[in-house]
């Protein structure tokens, strides 16, 4: 723990020490039926007591919050380059419309007839996905991109199924979306990693020598997770639909290419969109999310049900139909609330504004790359899109390394980009900008990350020791994930906390 935190915490302790007996942030009248303890009654329900909790007033409650929101970092108080993540600013006018008591207080279970406008918007929604990645059609059930990836690849294996065509083994190229292997065994696939040439891409005669009556689909992410564009993808969906196979695309980066190119016509069959990354709605804190779900026609059929569809009267309805469906993914009909932003965003665009995205995150990922090309590494020197991958190997000469890099830029107020991935590149920087940022942030990210490979040779030492500013200094990241502390108890040690002492097993 810093001293700096350390001083803080002996003049203002968080706000579970703090309390004094009696003081209460509320006043109720007398109660008109008896009294009780009311841990009499929870006692059924926990483990232990309910000893130790803090008697507060109400500005000491509202000064502890307030001031973790001001010790916090977020996409609204600077840039946030986390490569492949696309924490790109959320437009508050999506905010408006999602708060809109319409669309906010309506309860899913509402008969189609009251619940128009909602339909329409789930019904437009689909059809602009479709029509924006080139695809017959459009579930928007899964709550995230994982679970988008999961319900494609249930789709693949009912599409095989219903052939009476069993086919195991799921290929993954090298360069893929992090989750694509996990979601690959979750749904019960055999993963076969496909290694990458050296420009950075797929090469066909890669993927022909794993190619066979086993192979259910390959699954790959265009641009790849070095922001290199598969140039050869058109290639690859032949050879894979020559064998049987199909081509899932993750679309993870759907920023490059909005408005410019469409997967379908590139011969993917089925793709996840990341509502949470390209069109908008809010990332990260665990939630929500929406990973819609695009598939070829042919595909069509095997969509999770319900879809929402245009009658010949001009209403719209939920249409549980199909026998070849895979089923009810989710509770509901999927996290209505991005819906609702994501469709703002895509009407206040439109298409030509699209394509100014996807213009300005390509320049603006550049741009940086130019920067920073003679400070870093540059493993791969192909082109790239909306995202680029530096690695530590210059600054490894001093002992400094890709998390010393990261934690310094914590320093200079600044979120620190993707590290150690993806896992091609030994010692990883994945910087992406998006095209939210202006010039003059992408500037201030450089001249940070030109200071901190200066400061490698200068003084690595610092670098060693960063953070130094924030009120809490490194932490021990491998025995936090090993050892999680969940709950606070009454007189817990945050030195501790901070590495000092192993916890017991």
């Amino acid at each position: 723990m810093t001293g700096a935190m350390r001083g803080l915490l002996e003049e203002e302790p968080l706000l579970f020490e703090r309390g004094s007996p009696g003081r209460a942030g509320a006043s109720l009248p007398a109660a008109a039926v008896p009294e009780y303890d009311p841990a009499d009654e929870l006692g059924r329900f926990l483990r232990g007591g309910v000893e130790g909790l803090p008697e507060l007033s109400e500005p000491e409650v509202m000064r502890h919050y307030v001031r973790l929101s001001q010790w916090n970092y977020g996409v609204d108080t600077g840039i946030y380059p986390l490569g492949s993540c696309t924490m790109k600013y959320n437009p508050k006018v999506n905010e408006a419309a999602a708060r809109l008591s319409g669309f906010a207080r309506l309860h899913p279970y509402l008969p189609a007839d009251l619940a128009q406008g909602a339909l329409r918007l789930m019904f437009e929604l689909q059809e602009m996905l479709s029509e924006i990645g080139g695809f017959a059609a459009t579930t928007l059930q899964p709550a995230a991109g994982a679970h988008g990836e999961l319900t494609g690849l249930m789709i693949i294996r009912a599409y095989h199924d219903s052939r009476g065509d069993r086919r195991p083994k799921m290929l993954v190229a090298q360069t893929a979306h992090g989750t694509n292997p996990a979601s690959s065994a979750l749904s019960g696939f055999t993963v076969v990693p496909i290694p990458i040439g050296p420009e950075g891409y797929l090469r066909p005669d890669d993927l022909k020598r794993h190619l066979g009556p086993d192979v259910a689909a390959l699954m790959m992410t265009n641009p790849n997770t070095l922001g290199i564009f598969e140039r050869h993808v058109g290639e690859i969906a032949g050879l894979l639909h020559e064998a049987g196979a199909l081509l899932y695309g993750d679309g993870a980066n759907m920023n490059a290419l909005l408005g410019r190119a469409r997967p379908g016509e590139m011969g993917i069959d089925v793709m996840q969109y990341n509502l949470h990354k390209t069109f908008t709605t809010p990332h990260g804190g665990g939630g929500p999310g929406s990973g819609p779900v695009a598939v070829a026609e042919k595909l069509q059929p095997f969509l999770p049900k319900p879809v929402v569809v245009k009658k010949a009267d001009g209403t719209f309805a939920l249409d549980f139909s199909g026998e070849k469906s895979i089923g009810k993914l989710r509770t509901f009909w999927g996290n209505f609330g991005m819906f609702v932003r994501a469709w703002t965003y895509l009407r206040e665009l439109g298409a030509e504004g699209l394509r100014e995205v996807s213009g300005l995150a390509v320049l603006n990922a550049n741009y940086l790359r130019a920067l920073l090309e003679g400070s870093y590494h540059l493993p791969f020197p192909t082109p790239v899109l909306h995202e680029v991958v530096f690695s530590d190997k210059e600054q490894k000469k001093t002992g400094v390394t890709t998390m010393d890099i990261a934690k310094g830029l914590i320093d200079h107020g600044l979120h620190p980009p993707t590290v150690y991935f993806p896992l091609v590149v030994q010692g990883a920087l994945m910087i992406e900008p998006t095209e939210t940022e202006s010039k003059e942030s992408l500037d201030g990210f450089a001249r940070a990350m030109k200071d901190l490979a200066q400061q490698a040779h200068t003084n690595p030492q610092a670098l060693h020791d960063a953070p130094a500013m924030p009120h809490v200094s490194r932490l021990d990241e491998t025995r936090a994930a090993r050892f999680p502390v969940l709950r606070w108890t009454p007189g817990m040690d945050l030195d501790r906390l901070q590495g000092s002492e192993t916890p017991a097993k």
